[in-house]
């Protein structure tokens, strides 16, 4: 099953789940007890850290939840925050969530150091979901914006490239037949 945050990344393939990391959880929780899928594909788009460049594209089954308060060792948390369906998760790309977006680069350069490169809001919520109903899941992104100050405005910017790279991604890997929105 194809999924996706919904709002401005809307598929006619893909499932809508909601914006951040509650709405996705309590939507795809609905849908994994009455669907039951098998597999899950999260697609959407991602803010860069740092290292990936606009429009490169992510594949992943690898997500964390850490704060920037974390960061600068101001708070901890007594649950796990990071969830991987990896054997290898050196080797994977990690993406950051929160229902906060990063807008300050020298945070962006902490999450650099503790090896995550981007951030997308719901990743770690599906995640989190898939674990608890043992469904295998794989999130597809492209980076939309650098984590910084034109976050906002360089993601509204890119935001219809990046879908049209989702699509085009989608059906090199024959997830999808033809393209379509």
């Amino acid at each position: 099953m194809i999924i996706s945050a919904g709002k401005n990344e809307i598929f006619n393939f893909a499932t809508p789940i909601g914006v951040g990391l509650i709405n996705s959880a309590i939507n795809l929780t609905r849908i994994c007890l009455f669907q039951k899928p098998e597999f899950l594909i999260f697609i959407g788009t991602a803010g860069s850290y740092g290292n990936k460049k606009i429009f490169d594209i992510i594949e992943t089954s690898s997500a964390s939840n850490i704060e920037n308060c974390f960061l600068n060792k101001n708070c901890y948390t007594p649950i796990e925050n990071i969830i991987s369906f990896s054997k290898d998760v050196s080797r994977e790309t990690i993406i950051n969530s929160s229902n906060y977006i990063t807008t300050d680069k020298e945070i962006s350069e902490k999450y650099l150091k503790m090896k995550i490169d981007a951030e997308n809001m719901e990743f770690y919520s599906v995640m989190s979901v898939a674990k608890e109903f043992k469904i295998p899941t794989l999130g597809i992104f492209v980076i939309t914006n650098y984590c910084n100050e034109n976050a906002h405005t360089d993601y509204i910017q890119n935001i219809e490239k990046a879908k049209k790279l989702l699509i085009e991604r989608l059906v090199e890997k024959n997830i999808l037949k033809e393209i379509n929105g």
